[in-house]
Order: structure tokens, then sequence, then C-alpha cells
């Protein structure tokens, strides 16, 4: 009798000690903590029960560990569990999924008993049809779930969901299935309507989802409301969204974390502030303040809508914060160009102990690449080279940006060389990084590597090699690239088509960046302000006018870098009146404006002759660059007023800015025009000798010029003689035109002899001297002169001029009779002359038309 109370007693203890491990295994794997569950089983495989297995091959389902999963398979097996129980059969199908071993799980299904049990139980049919999916096998796939049918097993609303997933954002699909969970009764499954509503976003058909939600007959579907407000935000309907949010309040819908983390994003999106304070208000009062999603949340939207400091507000609030709410404050000050702050975080973050990730990483490479921090960035990558995490392709793309960014080509390629899988960001790191520091010739020897490697370029590096052939003022190679992108497809990418635009622009091929434009499906405003420079680049200033108002046609409202290349356009062609529309418009619509585009304003106010407006701007600048300055110096030259322009510049030097070679060449212009040689000549000296300024080719033709109209030709002929450099046509030019006008035969003909060994095929070289001759009365000389170029096949190009009337610009060259106003302008010219004659006045400015 002993004996067997001992045994019993022995019994219940491993009864009891089984029961504890059962219990055991199945929390550990509830919290996360696989491995210790794996751990815990293997100490005592022989005491596991059924229980225990649907929870054991989770866990290795969880950690991919198809070898000990195989294991337990086979323990199954021997304990007789394997069609047993539905909830292990289940479980060992979706952990050979999980882990990647298709055809084991097949194996299972099919394998199945035709017991009326097994064979009937939806679970089944479900994980293995879920698992035809995640494989890619949709039509085998969906002849499963048509089997499952004949087999008289009726689907219930997780098949549909699986099904929904596998529809890839297809309507036909999604509107049959839709229609199937009508016929067969799939009403009040807050799941399927869920998923339903969300296949309907995700067709782009909102109203359509719209409506079915409308429908619900469970309005405190929180799930429901959550891919409304979700779905309207990925749709870019962000009012649509925000409205849902506050209808779901009105409807004391039981808000989750998801509801709110959804209404930030979108507040991101649109940035929409003031709404997002108040789901921050929301947040609070429903007490979802400690939160890790909702903090993250929240800390994102105000970063995006460039509010560091209330960012900072709800990071400092959070007493336990996790890696992801770390990221998201160094994310915040990355994006918005702390990137001190950002590092400073990151030091904390490690003085507390808290292990980074790989997006940490990355985010701190990012700040180490904005601010140029080699060694910094130096010291992390001696860090991930102790950590598995140094394995990850996007911290390996991030390290080789870094390097690059701080102009260590040898470590960046050091780094690439250890890439063993080097994917599309890999290459596009070393593409890009080469581009930005101008190697745009190793640039293209990554892109020659990576088509040879077989890798398939997208749109971001084609527009990285588009830039290259820029860089390199390729048009050749920039075409057959271009060829090449129209093959991949990606030549509508709106950033490989803006490259494409700005690449023919600067190899003056208007016409061809014209096409690029022209054939964009969506053009942002980078298209339309690269389209509008190059026009005025290439020397169609009217076209960049006219396609400036063409803007807001199109919905899109014009930017500083906008109105500042349209107005280099107006002051081209000196269009006064485009030119205070534009700064009208400007003004009205409260454009925020930059240094660039204030310097843009005045020289046009100075190209138009309203000097006036010009220097009111001027004068309001919050801040002013040498480069306003030198705009202002040379406005009062180019109008005369000589005294003024040096005056401004002895204030600027006064403010403790230091002159540079433009602010010279405007000075002595301004002398020149005035005829204040002396001063001039003094403002030579000081560049030289007191700034130390090493004289351009423009200063010396200015001081010829200068010194030339003053009369003193042999001091011009002097000083020419004596440059420190060779001479050039300019120079030459100058001097032969100032012996004209002062009628200097003798000096004349060496600068023309000089300019015509320069340049003997120009034909404006011979036009100086010709007139010299006729007007020094050298008739057999000048006949020589015209045989000469007649013989050579040379002329004069036309010079030409325009005024603007109205809204039109007209152009006018010399000898020209096209214009359809020909006959009216002739007559008006010779009612002037006649008008002359009996005033006694002179007309002889008018014979040359």
């Amino acid at each position: 009798m002993y004996f067997y109370q001992q045994i019993s007693r022995k019994l219940s203890s491993l009864a009891a000690h089984s029961h504890l491990i059962n219990s055991n295994i199945v929390t550990l794997v509830q919290r996360g903590q696989c491995v210790d569950a794996l751990q815990s089983y293997s100490r005592n495989p022989l005491n596991a029960t059924k229980y225990q297995y649907p929870s054991l091959l989770k866990a290795c389902a969880f950690l991919s560990n198809l070898q000990y999963g195989k294991t337990i398979h086979s323990t199954i097996i021997t304990k007789g569990f394997l069609y047993s129980d539905p909830y292990i059969t289940t479980s060992l199908i979706d952990m050979y999924f999980k882990c990647g071993s298709f055809g084991d799980a097949v194996n299972v299904f099919d394998k199945l008993p035709d017991s009326e049990v097994s064979v009937q139980d939806v679970t089944f049919w479900n994980s293995t049809l879920d698992g035809y999916f995640r494989f890619g096998h949709i039509k085998e796939g969906i002849a499963h779930f048509c089997r499952m049918q004949l087999f008289g097993v009726r689907p219930d609303a997780y098949s549909l969901c699986i099904l929904l997933g596998a529809s890839g954002g297809h309507l036909g699909y999604a509107k049959q299935i839709h229609g199937y969970s009508a016929r067969n009764v799939f009403y009040c499954d807050p799941y399927l309507d869920s998923a339903l509503i969300d296949i309907y976003f995700s067709c782009g058909r909102a109203m359509d989802a719209w409506c079915l939600f409308k429908y619900l007959e469970d309005k405190g579907n929180v799930v429901a409301w959550n891919v409304m407000i979700g779905g309207f935000g990925e749709n870019g309907l962000w009012e649509n969204s925000l409205e849902v949010y506050f209808l779901a309040k009105n409807e004391n819908v039981k808000f989750v974390s998801a509801s709110f983390t959804s209404t930030l994003s979108v507040c991101c999106q649109g940035e929409f502030v003031s709404f997002g304070r108040q789901v921050h208000c929301d947040v609070v009062k429903l007490g979802f303040v400690d939160d890790p999603y909702v903090c993250t949340s929240l800390l994102t939207m105000y970063s995006k809508c460039k509010l560091v400091e209330d960012a900072e507000n709800v990071f400092h609030h959070v007493s336990e914060k996790k890696t992801e709410l770390w990221n998201a404050m160094i994310s915040a000050y990355v994006g918005n160009g702390c990137a001190y702050d950002g590092l400073k975080t990151y030091r904390q973050m490690k003085l507390l102990k808290i292990l980074p990730d790989s997006l940490t990483v990355t985010n701190i490479l990012s700040s180490c690449s904005l601010v140029g921090s080699y060694d910094f960035g130096r010291l992390i990558h001696t860090e991930l080279e102790k950590r598995p995490i140094q394995s990850n392709v996007a911290l390996q793309s991030a390290l080789l940006t870094m390097y690059l960014k701080c102009s260590s080509c040898d470590d960046a390629n050091s780094i690439f060389n250890t890439i063993k899988k080097r994917d599309v960001v890999a290459w596009g790191s070393m593409i890009s990084g080469f581009c930005q520091r101008r190697k745009y010739k190793e640039a293209l020897e990554f892109y020659n590597s990576m088509m040879v490697y077989g890798e398939k370029p997208d749109s971001d590096i084609m527009a990285s090699i588009v830039s290259a052939c820029t860089g390199l003022e390729n048009a050749n190679l920039g075409c057959t690239v271009h060829g090449f992108a129209i093959k991949s497809g990606v030549e509508q990418d709106v950033f490989v088509a803006s490259s494409l635009v700005d690449m023919y622009s600067k190899c003056n091929f208007p016409k061809m960046a014209g096409n690029v434009f022209s054939d964009m499906p969506l053009k942002n405003l980078v298209a339309w302000n690269s389209i509008i420079s190059c026009y005025c680049r290439n020397g169609l200033p009217d076209l960049s006018i006219s396609l400036f108002s063409q803007i807001a046609q199109y919905g899109l409202s014009p930017d500083s870098v906008s109105i500042t290349s349209v107005l280099v356009a107006v002051s081209l062609v000196a269009a006064l009146l485009k030119g205070k529309a534009v700064h009208g418009y400007l003004i009205r619509l409260r454009i925020p404006s930059d240094l660039q585009l204030e310097n843009a304003l005045i020289d046009m106010y100075i190209k138009c002759g309203f000097l006036k407006y010009a220097h009111h701007i001027f004068k309001n600048m919050a801040q002013k660059k040498l480069v306003t300055w030198n705009s202002m110096i040379a406005g009062y030259g180019l109008h005369g007023d000589c005294l003024k322009a040096i005056r401004l510049f002895d204030e600027m030097r006064s403010y403790g800015i230091a002159p540079d070679h433009v602010t010279f060449i405007s000075l002595l212009t301004s002398c020149n025009h005035c005829g204040f040689v002396e001063e001039g000549l003094k403002m030579f000296r000081l560049m030289t000798v007191e700034h130390g300024i090493e004289p351009r080719l423009e200063h010396y033709v200015n001081i010829v010029d200068l010194l030339g109209r003053a009369g003193r030709l042999d001091d011009a002929y002097a000083f020419v003689k004596n440059l420190s450099i060779e001479p050039d046509r300019s120079i030459w030019l100058s001097l032969l035109c100032s012996c004209r006008v002062h009628r200097n035969l003798e000096l004349g003909e060496v600068a023309a002899h000089k300019l015509l060994e320069i340049e003997p095929s120009r034909g404006s070289n011979y036009v100086q001297l010709l007139n010299l001759y006729g007007e020094t009365e050298l008739q057999e000389r000048a006949a020589n002169l015209r045989a000469s170029m007649k013989e050579k096949g040379l002329k004069k190009s036309p010079g030409c001029s325009w005024i603007e009337v109205g809204n039109s610009i007209y152009v006018f060259f010399s000898g020209d009779s096209s214009s359809p106003r020909t006959i009216k302008i002739y007559d008006t010219l010779n009612s002037l002359r006649r008008n002359m004659r009996k005033k006694g006045g002179h007309y002889g400015s008018f014979e040359a038309l």
C-alpha cells in the first residue's frame, strides 16, 4: 500500500511539474520570449503535452528556426498528435510557411486524413490558403479556395480577408469578393468589413469605401473608423480624414492607439498643425500620453511641421523612453537641420545604456553627413563592426553616404566592396555620392558596373546619372541615358524628367528640354522652375515669362525660385510692366522672400530704368550680402550717377563688407561712363594695392576705355603695352573705338591690325576700322577694306532694340523690314524727318534706317 502511495505522489508531482512547464512555455511565447520558451522545452522534451506544441511551433515560426520546427514535427508524429488536434496541425502548417518551406507546408495539408472532422475544419484550409498567397502562388491559391468549397467547407470571413489581401489592389477582384460576401451573408464581421473598406481605398475608390462604411451596422467598430482615417489620408483627402476623426469622437467611439497614430500621420502630410494640437489634447484626456506609438507619432507630427520645440516637449514628458522614441527625436533634429542636436541626443541615449537599433545608427550617420563629422562617423562605424547589425544593407548605404559627404572616397569604396548582396540602394548611394562630390566620371563608372552586374537602376539613380552628364557637359551621353530611361519606363518620373530638362538646358538644347517637359504626365513645381530657367538661360525670355503665368492654371503656387527665375527673364527684355506684375503677385500671395529673390527684384528694376524702386527694396532689406551691394553700385553706375555709386561703396566698407572683383568692375564702369578719370584710376589702385585683388581682363578693358574716352590715347596704349597678360580682343577693340572717336589714325591702325591678328574672320572687327577710314576721309582705304571683307564673305551682325507696348514686346533689327507695322513705322519716321527739316534740325541718325 505504501509503495502505491509513493508512486501516486510522484506521478502527481510530475503532472504538476509538467503543467507548470506547459504554462511557463505558453506565457513565454505570449511575451515574445521565444528563445527562452524553446530552451525550457529542450530541458524536458518528453514531458511536453499537446497543449504546448502550438506555442512551440509559433516560437519556431517567429525565429524562422526551420530545423527546430522539424524536430518538434517528428515528436508530434511520434506522440500521435499530428492530425488528432486541429490547433497543432494548423500551427505546423503555419510554421512551415513562415519559415519559407512551402513544400513541407503543402505536404502536411495534403496528407490530412479524409475523416469528416479534419476535412470540414475551415482552419486547415485557411492556413494553407494564406500560405499559397504569401508565396505568390495566386492561381494555386484560387484553385485551393474552389477545392475547399467542393469539399463542402464553407469559407469564413477570415478566408475572404485572405483573398482580399492577395488581390493586389485589383478593383475587379475586390468587387467579386465583395459580391461573394454579400451573397453569402457575411455581414457584421468587423475584420471583413474593415478589409473591404481598406481594399477599396487601395484601389483609389475612396467614395466606394465611404459608401460601404456608411451602411455598417456596427458603428462602434474602431478598426473600421481607423481604416477610414488612414485610407482618406493615403489618397490625399486629408480634410476628409480629419472629418472622420471628428465624427468618431461625436459617436463616442472608443479610440485605440492606432486611431491617434493614423490621424497624426494625416496631420503630418497636410501640415494641419492646429488639428494636430487638438489631437494632442485628446491623447492627454484619454490617457494615451504614455503610449509609445502615440508619443512617437506626436513627436513626428511636430517635427514634420517644423516645430522642433514642441517635438522636444513631447519627448521630455515621456517617462519611459524606448528606442523608437529616441529614434524619432534624432530623426526630428536631422530632418530640421539640427544635426548637432541629433548627435547630442545620441550621446544621452548611450549614457542611459539604451541600445540603439539600425534606424538610430542610420539617423546618426545622416547627422554626420550633414555636418561633415568624419571622426564621429568613423567612431560609429567602429561600434558597428562589433555588432551584427553591421551587415544591414541600409546601414552600409548610410555609411557610404557619410564617407562620401566627408570626402573619404577610399573608405566608401572599402565599405562598398564588403557588401555581398549589393542592392539598388547601395549602388545608388555610391553613384549619388560621387555626383554630389562632382566626381562625375567615377559615378558613371559605377553605373556601368551596376549594369554589368544586372542590377536595374531606379529613378533616383537615373536622375543622378543625368546630372553626371550635365556636370560633364556631355550632351551625347545624356541623350544615350535619356534613351535608356525611355526603355526602362522611368523617363516620365518627375525627378528623372526634371534632371533631363536641366541637362538639355545647360547643354543649350531648349527644344529638347521643352519636349521632355511637355511629355511629363505630372509636373511638380521643380519641373516648372527648371523649364522657366531653361528658356531664360537659352535666350528665350519671352517663353519663360509666358510659362510663369501657366503655373497657377495647373493648381500650383509659384515659390521664391519661380519668382526669381521669371524676374531674370523680365530683366533680359526690360519688360517693366511684367516685372511690376510679378512683384505685385509676390506681395499679394505673401510668398516668403529670400536674398536671391530680393537681389533679382533689384536687378530687374535697375535694368528697367527704375532705380528709385530698386533703392527702396535695397533700403528695406533685412540682410544685405556683397551681391546686393554690387547690384546697387552697378545700378547707379549704369544710370550715370557715379558719385552715388562711390558713396555706396564707402558705406559698404564701413559695414565691414570686403569688396570683390565684381565691385570694382561696377565702380570702374561707373567712372568710365561719367568720365571720372582720376577717380577711376584711384579705384584701380585701391583694388590692387589696398585690397590685393588681382585685376582681370574686364578691369583692364575699363581702364583702357576710361583713358581712351578722355582722349588720353598715349596713356591708354602705354597701359596696354605694360600689361602682365596678353591683351585680348576686347582690349584692342576698346582702344580702336577710342581712336575712331578722337580720329587717331596711326594708333587706330595699330589696334586694328592687332585685332585682326586675333580674330581675322570676325566681321565686326573690320567695322570700327572701316568707320575710322570713313570719318578721316580715307575713302580708298575704306573701299579696299570693304572689298577684302566681301572677298572673305564677312559682314556685321545687325544691332537690335526692343520696346514694350501693352503686354507685348517688339524687337527691331537694323535694316529689317519684316515687322507687320513696317509701313506705319516708316511713315512716322518720315513725318519726324519733315518736322526736323522745318525746324532746321539734324536727322542724319535716321538715314541708316
